[in-house]
Formats: structure tokens, sequence, C-alpha cells
């Protein structure tokens, strides 16, 4: 049952499986307590009966050597969790006494040695983890479990936007946030962005063949509209001044189109201009903006249809995810398995997703380590101090019982050297 002093954990857990950490810890603590009671009843024996048996004296050595060596480290693994034999001893009941300290001292520890960013981006880096999960997708079973946890999130979010206190935080809580944008001003930023580098003659330049397509394939509508409206004219002079017309037209949208010059072009990026400038600016625009917005929100909280539209989709969409043939399940399952099959062919792209992966991993290092190691802290401080102990003598006190066994033996084994040793030393005075 015991173990070579300092073996490994392995050879003295052998017989204990199928045991409880709490009976393997108390069969522990009374085979060290037996350890310790054998010391002292051999201590006993050999001092009754050494003036009658001199060879006694180096079983007496031993025996007071290990009592000694027993009780000091009995002493050492019990003021770790308690008071011995319940004495308020100073620095014993370490573990409860400091609790608070050692949790803090367990954050920074972690904070300085296990979350550096040096030190997860050295391990991060020796996997390619954007080919680890190109190939987990590609298996389609995997890509099927992540689809199966997809399909059982979303009937859980659709029955939850469903519930009517959600709503009503929404209402209370998103609207008036909503409704406190201002519209105008998001949508000049829009435009900005839109018209930096020219970028909206080119968006002129679709529309100006857009409208010559829509001009010349509606010729004829156009004819029949401009005679219902001049019933006192003849045909043929219908047909004149609309075909004068829309080849006038053309002629202009081709004109405007091939010189970037154009008058029409520059009255257009003035128009651009004012617009952006008034929503930017304009008070009268940034109430039209609010109204505007105020006007959706209520026309969508009250009208009918868009509640039946949405029931009627998540109707469906359950159904479908319910069912053994789901059309949805079957898209998100071929879409995981094309990612990963494609990821597997462009090494170039692995590189990106992986140098992406571990920057954000040393942004977050960087940003959080400290509240992680807070966290640390201000989760062992919420604890209670006897119950931190208990947890912490249940998963090492096993362990620490060995401390007491090899002490006791260690402790007899010392005690009979230093006796041999005066022995030995006492003949070489004599001689």
């Amino acid at each position: 049952m015991i173990a070579p002093i300092g073996g490994p954990p392995d050879s003295r857990d052998a017989s204990d499986e199928g045991l409880s950490k709490a009976d393997q810890l108390r069969r522990m603590q009374r085979f060290a307590t037996s350890l310790l009671g054998a010391m002292l009843l051999l201590l006993v024996v050999s001092a009754a009966y050494q003036s009658n048996y001199s060879w006694l004296h180096w079983l007496r050595s031993f025996a007071e050597g290990g009592a000694v060596g027993a009780l000091a480290d009995w002493y050492a693994v019990t003021a770790l969790f308690r008071y011995p034999l319940g004495l308020a001893i100073p620095h014993t009941a370490i573990i409860p006494s400091n609790k608070d300290r050692i949790g803090a001292s367990l954050g920074n520890f972690v904070e300085q040695n296990f979350l550096t960013p040096e030190n997860i981006i050295a391990r991060l880096q020796q996997h390619d983890a954007a080919h680890a999960l190109a190939e987990w997708l590609a298996v389609r079973a995997n890509s099927l479990a992540v689809t199966a946890a997809v399909a059982d999130f979303v009937p859980a979010m659709l029955r939850g936007l469903e519930d009517r206190d959600v709503r009503e935080f929404f209402n209370h809580a998103v609207t008036p946030q909503l409704l406190s944008l201002n519209v105008s001003r998001l949508a000049g930023h829009a435009l900005t962005v839109l018209t930096a580098a020219e970028r909206h003659q080119a968006l002129l330049d679709r529309a100006l063949h857009a409208l010559e397509r829509w001009l010349v394939a509606r010729q004829g509508l156009i004819k029949a509209k401009f005679s219902e409206a001049s019933r006192y004219t003849p045909r043929l002079f219908d047909n004149y001044v609309v075909n004068k017309f829309v080849h006038g037209i053309v002629a202009l949208l081709h004109e405007v189109a091939q010189n970037p010059n154009h008058e029409l072009r520059g009255q257009f990026d003035q128009a651009v201009r004012d617009l952006i400038h008034n929503l930017m600016s304009s008070e009268e625009y940034r109430q039209k903006g609010t109204d505007l917005l105020r006007t959706l929100v209520e026309h969508l909280q009250t009208e009918e249809y868009y509640r039946l539209v949405w029931d009627d989709v998540s109707r469906r969409v359950l159904a479908d995810l319910a069912s053994e043939s789901s059309t949805i399940k079957q898209h998100i399952e071929g879409v995981l398995v094309a990612v990963g099959e494609r990821l597997l062919d462009e090494p170039a792209v692995r590189q990106k997703l992986n140098a992406w992966w571990l920057d954000t991993i040393h942004r977050m290092g960087v940003r959080y380590r400290q509240q992680i190691s807070s966290l640390i802290t201000d989760v062992v401080r919420t604890w209670d101090a006897e119950e931190v102990s208990r947890k912490v003598e249940m998963e090492i006190g096993k362990d620490l019982q060995y401390i007491r066994i090899n002490g006791t033996l260690v402790g007899g084994a010392v005690g009979l050297l230093l006796n041999v040793g005066i022995y030995l030393f006492g003949i070489g005075n004599a001689s």
C-alpha cells in the first residue's frame, strides 16, 4: 500500500479505484495516523525493555525519529487547513485565514505566467488552426453536428422573439434609442462615403444607360399614352412627336455619358453636395428624418400584416427544421462542407485566417487578461473559507498524507543514523 518515497502517483492510486475522494482521503489519514501510533507504541515498548535488551536501543532510536517526523509532518499538513487540535496557533489554518490573499496571488500568477499574449501566441502558432478547422468541416458528420446545433438554437430564438415580455423589452429599451437616431446625419455620412472619389459618377453612368434602355424598350407604350392624351391629333403626328422626343432624350443621355465635364454632371454634383450639406446640418431635414423613422416604427408596430408574415415565416422555418429532410439543414450542411473543402485547397486563405486568429487572440489577451485575473480574485473572495479549505484538502489531502508517511519513515531512518553516528563517534573517541 505504501509507495516508494517520492514514487509516481499512479503507483499509489492503483488500490483506490472505485473509491470517492473523501474515502481515499480518510483511508490515507487513518494509515498515516496508525503509523504515528505504531511509532509511539514502539518507542514506549523499546524504552521500557531497553534495560533488559540492549539492542532495543537501536529500535528506540528509530521510533524516536519516526515519532518526531510523524508529529512534525502531521502539524504541518494540518496547519494548512485548520488549527491543530483546535488551538489558534499563529500561522496555522493557512488556507482559510489567507483565502483572499491566495486568490489574489492566484489571479496574478495566472495573469503573469499563463495569460501573457506571448505565451498564448507561441502556443497557438504551433498549430495550423485554419487547416484543422477545414479538415474538420470537410467531414460531413462534423458539419452535420454543427447544423444540428444551429437547428436547436433557431427554434428557441424564434420562440423568444415571439414572447410578449421580450417584445415589451424591445419596445421600451430599444425603440426609444432607435427613435433618437439622427437619421438625416447618418444618411449624409452614407452619401459622403458613396460620393467619395467620384464614385457617384459611375452610378450616374449606369443610371443613364438604364434610362436609355428603358426609353427604347417602352417607346411603343409612350406613343400609346401620348395618343390617349392627344385624341385630336393624327397618329402620324403622334408618332413623329414621340420619336423626336425619345431620340432627343437618348442623344442627350449619350452626350452626358461621353462628356465627363458636361453641364448636367456639374449640376448633378452640386445637387448631391447640397443634399449632403442639408442632411448633415439642416434642422428641417433632421426633423423630416425623425418623423419618417417614427412613422416607420409605428407602422411596423400597428400593422397586423407584418405580424402575420412573421408568424407564417416562423411557422414554416420551425416546420422545416423539425422535418427529417430539412431544406435549411441541408443547405447549412452543404455550405459548411464546401467551406471546409475550399479552405483545404486555399493555403493562402488559411494563412490569412491564421494571422487574423492570432492577431485577435493577441488583442484579447492584452485587453482582457487583467479582467480575468480580477475575476479569479473576486470569485475566490466570495467563497466560504471553510468550504474552500475542505475542497482543497479533498483534492490534495490524500497526497499530503504521503508526506506524513514518508516523514515518519525518513524521521525514523534519520534517528537511527544519528545514533549510529554517535555510537561510532563514541568508539572513535574511546580508542
